[in-house]
C-alpha cells in the first residue's frame, strides 16, 4: 500500500443541528489536517445526525443538509474529507457519503444495503443506491467508500470496489451500542477482510441519541485480518493510522462487562439531558440500589452540582432507607431535599375513605404512595426546570412492578433496559473502579423492597431475580415462547406467570420515558408488540 495516512473522526453529532454538526466536522478536520492526513472519515449521516427519523420526510430539512455540504466543501483543502448526509436525487432520497477535497465535492456514494431490523427503519426513508462502486484516487492509492450495512453483507459493495482496484475500503457508520456489540463488529470485519483481501477502516459515531448510544470504537483491520488500530469507546476521538506503517498504531483497550454497560449509561444519560436543553436532574432517593445507581450515573454524566436528590419518606420507610440515601448523597457529593409524604398520604386516605368503604386494602393503597411521590418529583421539576430521572430497571418494567404515574413519572428512564441482576453488577463495578464504596454496601446487600407496605420485599411479588432475569431475557430479548423456555429447563408455572405479566404490562411501557438501550432487544424502539394481544405465548 503506498503511503496513506487516514484519520477516523468519531464525533458526537446532534440530530437536527446541521450548522453545529458542520462546525464539529471542521474542528475535527483541522485536527486531522494538522496531522497531515490524506483523508479523514466522519460518521454516517454526519451533517444531520443519526437517526433523523421523520425529519427526513421534511423537504426543507434535506435541502438544508445539502446546502450545508456545499458550504463545508468550500472549507476543505488538501486533506480529503468523507462525510455523510441525505441526498435527494431525481425524486428519490439516498443515504449518501460525500467525498470532499480542494474546495469541491469530488464524488457521491449512495448506500446500497438498507437495514430494516431492530432499531433500524431505513427502508421507511431511503432508496437503495444502485450498484455503482465508488472508488477514487488519492495519490497512488485507490480508495473504496461504503456506508455501515454495506460492509456487513458478504456480497456487498466492498467486494465490487476491490474488483475494480480499491486497495483499502473506508466504511462510515452509525452503529448503535448494545452489550458486547464491538466484538460482533470486529468479528464481522475480520471475516470481510478475509473475503476481499484488503484493509478496512471502520469509522463509527459516538454519543447518545434518545434511547440509542453510539459507542465509537472505530477500528482498522489489516489485510491479514488483524486488528491494528482502535479508537476509544464512549468518547470523541481522532484515530490516525499510517497504512504502510501499522506497527505504531494506537489500539485502545476495551471496557468489559459491567464497565462497558456503565460507560453506555453515563454517555446516554448525559447526552439526553444536555441535548434536550436541561442542565440539572432530580432523582427520588429511596435508599435502594436502583435509585443509588441512577444517582451515581447522573453524577458521572453531569457533575454532582447538577444532581439533586429528593428523599420522600413515608410511614412505611425503614430507618435505614433514609440513612442509606443520606450516606449515598454524601458519598456522591449531591445536595438533597427531604419531603415527607405522610401529610399527602393521610389526606388521600381521607379523601377516598367513602369511596373505598367496605373494601380491603390492596395495591391501590400501595400505589397511591408512589403516585404522591411522582407528583412531588414532577412539581419540583416544574419549579426548578430539572429533568426527573426515573429509577425502574428492566426486571420491573418487564413485569409491571412499577407504578404508572408514580415512580414511572419523569423525563428519562436511565436503567429501564438494565436487569436487576446487572444493576448489582454495575454497582459493584462503580465501587471497584473508584476504589471506595461510592454506593454504600448496606444499599447493595439489603433485600430489595418498594416499602409501600409493612415488611414488604420484592420477593413477596416476584421470583428471585436470578430466576426472573433469565426468563425475561429468553422471553423478551430472544423471543422464545413459553414452551421453548420450559424446554430449556425453566419451571412451567413460573414461566407462564412471568409471560402473562410481561404481556399484560405492555400498556405501561408505552407510557414510560425513553431510556438507554444496552441490550439487543430493549423495550421501545426494539420491541414493538401490540397492547391488545390474546396470543398465549
Amino acid at each position: 500500500m503506498p503511503g496513506l495516512r487516514i484519520a477516523c473522526a468519531q464525533i458526537n453529532c446532534v440530530v437536527g443541528d446541521i450548522a453545529g454538526n458542520v462546525e464539529r466536522v471542521l474542528a475535527a478536520y483541522e485536527a486531522a489536517a494538522d496531522e497531515v492526513c490524506d483523508v479523514v472519515l466522519f460518521p454516517e449521516l454526519t451533517l444531520t445526525g443519526y437517526p433523523p427519523e421523520d425529519l427526513l420526510l421534511k423537504q426543507a430539512f434535506v435541502a438544508e443538509a445539502e446546502a450545508s455540504l456545499d458550504k463545508l466543501a468550500s472549507r476543505i483543502g488538501e486533506t480529503v474529507a468523507i462525510v455523510g448526509l441525505p441526498i435527494a436525487d431525481d425524486g428519490l432520497l439516498y443515504n449518501a457519503a460525500a467525498v470532499l477535497g480542494r474546495g469541491e465535492v469530488i464524488g457521491l456514494y449512495y448506500k446500497q444495503i438498507l437495514p430494516n431490523y431492530q432499531v433500524f427503519d431505513e427502508e421507511r426513508y431511503f432508496d437503495p443506491g444502485g450498484d455503482e462502486a465508488l472508488v477514487f484516487g488519492i495519490g497512488k492509492s485507490k480508495i473504496g467508500v461504503s456506508i455501515c450495512e454495506d460492509v456487513w453483507s458478504t456480497d456487498g459493495p466492498p467486494a465490487d470496489q476491490v474488483e475494480i482496484g480499491a486497495q483499502v475500503v473506508l466504511n462510515i457508520n452509525a452503529s448503535p451500542y448494545f452489550r458486547d456489540r464491538i466484538h460482533d463488529r470486529e468479528r464481522m470485519l475480520r471475516e470481510r477482510v478475509g473475503e476481499i483481501g484488503v484493509p478496512i477502516v471502520y469509522c463509527n459515531m459516538v454519543g447518545g441519541q434518545d434511547e440509542l448510544v453510539f459507542d465509537g470504537g472505530s477500528m482498522v483491520i489489516d489485510e491479514q485480518g488483524g486488528l491494528v488500530a482502535r479508537a476509544k469507546q464512549f468518547e470523541e476521538d481522532l484515530l490516525v493510522v499510517d497504512l504502510d506503517d501499522l506497527d505504531g498504531s494506537r489500539v485502545e483497550p476495551l471496557l468489559d462487562g459491567a464497565a462497558e454497560v456503565y460507560g453506555a449509561l453515563v454517555l446516554g444519560t448525559g447526552d439526553y439531558v444536555r441535548k434536550t436543553g436541561f442542565t440539572d436532574v432530580a432523582i427520588g432517593l429511596s435508599g435502594g440500589i436502583d435509585s443509588s445507581l441512577v444517582a451515581a450515573i447522573a453524577v458521572d454524566a453531569l457533575g454532582a452540582e447538577h444532581v439533586h436528590g429528593v428523599l420522600m419518606p413515608s410511614r412505611y420507610s425503614s430507618d435505614h432507607s433514609v440513612t442509606d440515601a443520606e450516606q449515598l448523597a454524601a458519598n456522591l457529593g449531591i445536595k438533597t431535599y427531604t419531603v415527607p409524604i405522610e401529610p399527602a398520604h393521610a389526606a388521600f386516605e381521607s379523601m377516598l375513605a367513602d369511596t373505598f368503604a367496605g373494601t380491603k386494602a390492596n395495591l391501590a393503597e400501595e400505589n397511591m404512595q408512589a403516585r404522591i411521590r411522582g407528583n412531588v418529583m414532577m412539581t419540583i421539576s416544574n419549579k426548578f426546570n430539572w429533568m426527573v430521572l426515573t429509577t425502574g430497571n428492566k426486571s420491573e418494567m418487564a413485569t409491571g412492578y412499577a407504578t404508572l404515574y408514580g415512580d414511572m413519572a419523569g423525563g428519562y428512564a436511565v436503567i429501564k433496559d438494565v436487569p436487576k441482576t446487572l444493576v448489582y453488577d454495575v454497582a459493584h463495578e462503580i465501587n471497584r473502579a473508584a476504589g471506595t464504596d461510592r454506593i454504600p454496601l448496606s444499599v447493595i446487600e439489603k433485600p430489595p423492597s418498594a416499602e409501600l407496605a409493612p415488611g414488604q420485599l420484592d420477593s413477596d411479588s416476584l421470583p428471585p431475580y436470578d430466576v426472573l432475569d433469565p426468563i425475561i431475557e429468553g422471553y423478551v430479548d430472544d423471543d422464545l415462547s413459553v414452551n421453548e423456555l420450559v424446554q430449556h429447563g425453566f419451571d412451567e408455572a413460573t414461566v407462564r406467570r412471568i409471560a402473562r405479566l410481561v404481556d399484560r404490562n405492555e400498556y405501561k411501557r408505552r407510557q414510560a420515558p425513553p431510556g438507554v438501550r444496552v441490550s439487543s432487544k430493549a423495550f421501545g424502539k426494539d420491541r414493538r408488540l401490540p397492547i391488545t394481544n390474546h396470543w398465549p405465548g
